[in-house]
């Protein structure tokens, strides 16, 4: 994996704001509506094609994909995974429940909008609130688990690979699915938690190697239960119990990855990136430990979020081991205000001053669409951050290699 020798490289986290046709197409499918399946599919490439272009002209050094084919970050595996059944959804998982009871207003009036708020007006509003009130899917382990996916896979892959030809870029990276399903009932094919994890696991390894094996970095998505402060149905574990499912998690993920190189894998921690109060969330302190047994080279932790900026001091306490490379958020995703590049710099040359400025890459806090109908702010404002990121970055590195 690259990292920074004479400037501050510069990331993301991975999705981004899909383009109009792509979205109706989405839409139209959660609404049971009839798709042309091949133009949908032309949109998608077209719509990587496009997203690419657009990171190359801002200056990003290490771009992804977009997540463009995905309808979202973590539940596109669930047509990549075979074994797994859908079933009717169910309410919100505790996290939500958390925040409702200690804000029960904000979190009704949150709800009610969070998923329309920057749909493109040229959708159908009736349709837009119909397919925001359409639950997510749900599934349930009816056989033994293992990966499906290979054609949709290799799409994405080809999609990814025209994207690229012809650009600057220093590398690439593309976003998976973390072997761990907090949305599903094991049910009774599985004995225990850890099986049902490590046959995930198994499945999910043929996705990360193929990513690894066609050139790019492959980055695992979705924090450790520990995050949030919740594990499906103990809605009020224990640190004791949190630090267990995250510490068995570490070691699914760990398995999966098995073979490929750690200096081709990252990791992506975010403390649920909704834009709600987070004050649910468990310090960085907390987990830092077990984060930092995941084997990957580089770690990508939130660190513009005003819940956790000022967690990169944890690293004056906690030693980056020897080889990692640190990939902090120094842009929120989470408001439409702007970044300075100055502020920018700061909180870079922050995490330099306790990690060294050659372990550093500078990134978003999550993606700004972890969903198709997720957009978290405007696509002209995405692009303002990511140019501010990228000035940012160069100020810093005049201040960190004068």
């Amino acid at each position: 994996m690259k990292r920074s020798t004479d400037r501050i490289l510069t990331t993301h986290v991975g999705s981004l704001i899909r383009p109009l046709n792509v979205l109706q197409g989405m839409m139209a499918k959660v609404l049971g509506e009839p798709v042309d399946e091949a133009q949908f599919q032309r949109d998608v490439r077209q719509g990587v094609a496009d997203v690419v272009a657009k990171q190359a002209e801002i200056g990003i050094d290490i771009p992804s994909d977009g997540e463009i084919s995905k309808p979202s970050f973590h539940n596109y595996v669930v047509e990549r995974l075979g074994g797994l059944e859908k079933v009717p959804p169910s309410e919100r998982g505790a996290y939500y429940a958390a925040l409702t009871e200690e804000f029960p207003g904000f979190m009704t009036q949150y709800n009610s909008m969070y998923k329309t708020m920057w749909m493109p007006p040229e959708l159908d509003a009736e349709k837009v609130r119909k397919a925001a009130n359409t639950p997510p899917a749900r599934v349930r382990v009816a056989a033994p688990i293992h990966y499906v996916g290979q054609d949709a896979l290799q799409t994405d892959l080809d999609n990814y690979r025209a994207a690229l030809a012809g650009k600057n870029f220093v590398e690439a990276f593309m976003p998976s699915a973390t072997p761990a399903r907090d949305d599903a009932d094991a049910g009774t094919v599985y004995a225990t938690e850890s099986e049902y994890l490590y046959a995930l696991a198994d499945a999910m390894h043929v996705e990360y190697k193929a990513i690894v094996d066609a050139g790019y970095i492959v980055q695992l998505d979705l924090g450790l239960p520990a995050r949030n402060q919740v594990l499906p149905g103990n809605p009020n574990p224990t640190p004791e119990d949190l630090r267990r499912a995250s510490e068995r998690q570490v070691e699914a993920y760990n398995h999966a990855l098995r073979g490929i190189p750690e200096d081709r894998v990252r990791y992506h921690m975010c403390w649920g990136s909704m834009n709600t109060p987070h004050t649910t969330d468990v310090p960085l302190r907390e987990v830092i430990d077990i984060i930092l047994k995941i084997k990957a080279q580089a770690y990508v932790i939130e660190g513009a979020n005003p819940r956790h900026e000022h967690e990169w001091m944890v690293w004056k306490d906690v030693k980056l081991p020897d080889g990692k490379i640190l990939i902090p958020g120094v842009i929120s995703h989470q408001t439409n205000v702007v970044e300075h590049p100055e502020l920018v710099a700061w909180r870079i040359s922050n995490f330099a001053s306790v990690v060294g400025r050659e372990n550093v890459i500078a990134g978003t806090d999550c993606g700004f669409s972890q969903g198709w109908n997720m957009a978290r702010v405007h696509p002209e404002v995405q692009c303002a951050k990511l140019s501010a990121l990228v000035e940012g970055a160069a100020l810093a590195s005049r201040q960190l290699w004068q």
